[in-house]
C-alpha cells in the first residue's frame, strides 16, 4: 500500500518574533521542518508534500527537490491546509500521514508504530496521542469502555471529567487517503475563528460509520509543538538527550550530556569519549577511540581513529589517525592531516595538507600549504601567504625541519630534507638537502642601550 506524508508548514509563528520562518528554526543544527520530513522519509513514505504559506521560497529553497510543494496562499485552517495536496495526492490508494511541520521530535519509529496501527485495525484515520502529566491547552481523546475513541475535546469544551483526562490529540494522523479527502469536502468553517478544522474530519468519518483508531506514542516529547522561544530552547534541549543516548547506546562515553552539544548529522565511532563543553556541529564524523574535549567545536569536520583533539576549533577538515591537536588549535577550511600528525597549542592552520608524522607542536601559523611527512615547524614559524592581493603557496618536503621563528615567504619551496635555521625569513627556493639562512649578522654596540634610553628620557621631558 502507498504511503504518503503531507507537512504542514504553512504557518508564519508570529510568537516566535523573528525575521527566519517558523519551520526554519533550528534544533541541534537542522531545521524544525528538516526533522520531520526526514522522519516521513525514514517510515517508507514514498511521497511528501509540504504545505507551504508564509516564506515559501525560503523553505522551498532549504528542502529543495526533497519534497512536493502545496502553496495554502491564505492560512484559513488545518483542514484547509491539507486540502491544498488534494490535486496531487487525492486520488492516491494508500495511506496518509499528516504531520506538523513544527514538531522535530516526532520519530520515524512512532511514525511507523502509527501507520502499522493503523494498517491492522483497517482504520480510516488513526490518531497519535501522548499522555501528558500537565495537559492543559490540549484537545482531549476521549475513549470509551473498550478503549476505542469516541471523540476529540477541545480544551475550552471540556468538562471537568474531560479535563482531568491526561490523554492528548498530538496532532498528528494518519488516514486512509481517499477517505481524508472525501471528508475534507464536507469539512465547514462554522467556528468561532471561521477556520477549516482537520480534527473536523474525525467527527465526520465516525457519523459515517467508520473506524477510528488511537496511537499512543511512549515518549510525550514528540507531542511538542514548537511555537515560541521557550519550546525551541524545550525541544532542543530534549532532541540533545535523544541524540546523546543514542550515542551512547552505539558505545560512545559521553562524560556529561547535559554540558555537551552534539547535532542531529553527527556520527561517533565506539569507544570515543567526549569531554564537556564540546560541540559537534554539522555532519562532523569522528572515528573509534577518540578523545574530543573538553570544550572543543568541530563543524563538518572528519576526526580518524584514535586521534585527540583538546579544546580546538575544526572547521570543515580533515584529521587523520592517531593525530592529536590541541590544546587551543584552530584548523580552517581546506585542513588535512595525514596519520600521526602532531598540531599543538596556538597553531593556526588554513587550506593546509599536512603529511604523516609532521608536528607543528605550537605557535605557528601554515596557510595554504603542501606540508610533506616527518617535518618539524618549529615555534612561531609561519607561512606568509597573502600580500594583499594574493594567495601563495608554500611546499615544505618531506623530512624538513623548519627552525623557530622562520618566515616562509610565499611562493616558496622547501627541499626533501632541508633545514631552515631559527629565525630566517626565507623568500626564495631552497633545494633538497640544503641549509638555509637569512638572518642579518648580529652586531653588539657597546653601552648603546644607556645612550637610548637618555634620548627617551629627554623626549618625554620635552613632551610634559
Amino acid at each position: 500500500m502507498t504511503r504518503i506524508a503531507i507537512v504542514l508548514a504553512a504557518g508564519q509563528g508570529k510568537r516566535m518574533k523573528s525575521k527566519l520562518y517558523k519551520v526554519l528554526h533550528p534544533v541541534c543544527g537542522k531545521p524544525m521542518v528538516s526533522h520531520v520530513l526526514d522522519a516521513v522519509k525514514k517510515a517508507s513514505c514514498e511521497r511528501a508534500v509540504v504545505i507551504v504559506g508564509h516564506g515559501a521560497e525560503a523553505v522551498q529553497a532549504h528542502l529543495g527537490d526533497a519534497a512536493e510543494y502545496a502553496l495554502q496562499a491564505e492560512q484559513l485552517g488545518t483542514g484547509h491546509a491539507v486540502l491544498q495536496a488534494k490535486e496531487q495526492l487525492g486520488e492516491v490508494d494508500g495511506v496518509a500521514v499528516v504531520v506538523c511541520g513544527d514538531t522535530p521530535l516526532v520519530s520515524a519509529e512512532t511514525l511507523e508504530a502509527l501507520i502499522a496501527l493503523h494498517e491492522r485495525e483497517g482504520a480510516a484515520a488513526t490518531i497519535m496521542t501522548a499522555e501528558l502529566e500537565s495537559p492543559t491547552g490540549y484537545g482531549r481523546l476521549v475513549r470509551g469502555a473498550n478503549g476505542e475513541v469516541l471523540r476529540i475535546v477541545e480544551q475550552k469544551d471540556c468538562t471537568a471529567e474531560e479535563a482531568a483526562i491526561r490523554e492528548i490529540n498530538t496532532g498528528t494522523y494518519c488516514f486512509d487517503n481517499r477517505k481524508l479527502f472525501a471528508a475534507l469536502a464536507q469539512v465547514t468553517n462554522e467556528n468561532a475563528q471561521g477556520e477549516y478544522y482537520l480534527t473536523d474530519v474525525i467527527g465526520i468519518l465516525q457519523r459515517q460509520g467508520e473506524r477510528i483508531s488511537a496511537y499512543k506514542t511512549a515518549d510525550p516529547a514528540e507531542a511538542i509543538g514548537v511555537n515560541d522561544r521557550v519550546a525551541l530552547a524545550e525541544a532542543e534541549r530534549l532532541m540533545r538527550r535523544r541524540i546523546a543516548v543514542k550515542h551512547q547506546t552505539n558505545g560512545v562515553t559521553i562524560i556529561d550530556p547535559e554540558h555537551t552539544y552534539i547535532e542531529a548529522d553527527v556520527t561517533i565511532g565506539a569507544d570515543t569519549i567526549v569531554y564537556p563543553g564540546t560541540v559537534l556541529r554539522g555532519n562532523t564524523s569522528i572515528g573509534e577511540n577518540c578523545v574530543i574535549g573538553p570544550s572543543s567545536d568541530l563543524t563538518d569536520t572528519k576526526i580518524g581513529d584514535g586521534s585527540t583533539v583538546r579544546q580546538s576549533v575544526a572547521d570543515q577538515a580533515v584529521v587523520g589517525a592517531r593525530c592529536s591537536v590541541g590544546p587551543f588549535a584552530y584548523l580552517r577550511p581546506g585542513t588535512k592531516l595525514a596519520d600521526q600528525v602532531k598540531v599543538g597549542d596556538f597553531v593556526e592552520l588554513k587550506n593546509a595538507v599536512v603529511g604523516e608524522g609532521s608536528k607543528i607542536p605550537h605557535l605557528s601559523y601554515v596557510g595554504d600549504a603542501t606540508v610533506g611527512s616527518n617535518v618539524n615547524i618549529g615555534c612561531g614559524a609561519i607561512t606568509a601567504n597573502y600580500d594583499g592581493y594574493n594567495k601563495s603557496q608554500t611546499v615544505i618536503g618531506d623530512n624538513a625541519f623548519i627552525g623557530s621563528n622562520a618566515n616562509l615567504i610565499a611562493p616558496v619551496t622547501i627541499g626533501k630534507g632541508a633545514y631552515v635555521v631559527a629565525g630566517s625569513t626565507i623568500t626564495q627556493d631552497v633545494g633538497d638537502n640544503d641549509l638555509a639562512i637569512a638572518r642579518e649578522r648580529q652586531v653588539n654596540k657597546e653601552g648603546y642601550a644607556e645612550k637610548i634610553r637618555a634620548r627617551a628620557r629627554a623626549k618625554k621631558e620635552r613632551d610634559q
